[in-house]
């Protein structure tokens, strides 16, 4: 049987990736039906509520100011556009709405009080409400818990090691303060990261390292693909091969067997049977 563990090392991580195929299917498999309906998935619609225009230099997002990319900027949407939106994902079969605002940390002022206004509305809707807008204090992750904020999204992106290969205006330690501040909360924590941003192996297993030893453990780690987009440092970054993909989340499921393991950036770009 397996149970949950916050001493995992570098060195047992990467012995589970590296197993034959099969024997990590399997015992992917056999962890997530002992904790998990295996018939059972929760869709979840992602909403820009703000994008563009955004300060930081992270290496894969087309939303970064500094890049010259395709991506149009827009204000913050308005709660009635919001509701509309949430209602169509729900007729849709979504469960969840995760409204991501591309802000590097969220400030105190009219615009947050219209976000946790969206949070009201959307959980009058019997809707489990995600938010992703950066870094927040202690104080603004309670106003979001008062709202309904069910959960919120903080990624850390990569390991610790390969961080600054990736973004130089936020340190590894502002995100992990970010997730200590919701922690204080009873709101949930959605924490993961990309793969096939140039990292090694090491790198992967790093960072679920960096995730497995939080006490408790995220209860939601997405596992996202690069989507290299024209015009930011990563676009020549070779799509992550499926089989890839497949090991890194059966990985997180061992790892963190209690723990909701999304698929999410790229999964438009794989086949059907590469996401079943």
């Amino acid at each position: 049987m397996s149970t949950t563990r916050n001493n995992w090392t570098k060195e047992e991580i990467i012995a589970i990736y590296n197993k034959p195929l099969m024997e990590l299917l399997y015992e992917a498999a056999t962890v997530h039906r002992q904790f998990h309906d295996p018939n059972v998935v929760q869709v979840s619609t992602l909403l820009s509520i703000k994008t563009g225009g955004c300060p930081e230099d992270c290496g894969y997002c087309p939303q970064a100011a500094r890049y010259h990319t395709d991506i149009q900027g827009n204000d913050l949407m308005s709660v009635s556009q919001v509701k509309a939106q949430a209602l169509r994902a729900k007729e849709g079969g979504s469960s969840r709405v995760c409204m991501g605002a591309a802000w590097r940390n969220v400030k105190d002022g009219p615009e947050f009080d219209q976000v946790l206004e969206m949070v009201r509305t959307i959980n009058k809707l019997d809707m489990e409400v995600c938010c992703t807008l950066g870094m927040i204090t202690e104080n603004q992750a309670k106003r979001l818990a008062e709202a309904g904020l069910y959960a919120y999204n903080h990624n850390i992106d990569t390991s610790e090691e390969y961080y600054k290969e990736v973004i130089s205006t936020r340190g590894f330690e502002d995100r992990l303060e970010t997730i200590e501040n919701v922690r204080k909360t009873n709101v949930t924590v959605c924490s993961g990261g990309i793969i096939g941003m140039g990292e090694s192996i090491e790198d992967r297993a790093g960072m679920l390292v960096a995730l497995s030893t939080l006490s408790p453990q995220p209860e939601s780690v997405p596992i996202n693909a690069l989507v290299a987009v024209e015009g930011t440092p990563m676009e020549e970054e070779l799509p992550v091969e499926i089989w890839e993909m497949i090991r890194m989340v059966a990985t997180t499921r061992i790892v963190m067997p209690e723990t909701q393991v999304r698929l999410s950036a790229g999964r438009m770009n794989m086949n059907r049977e590469g996401q079943a």
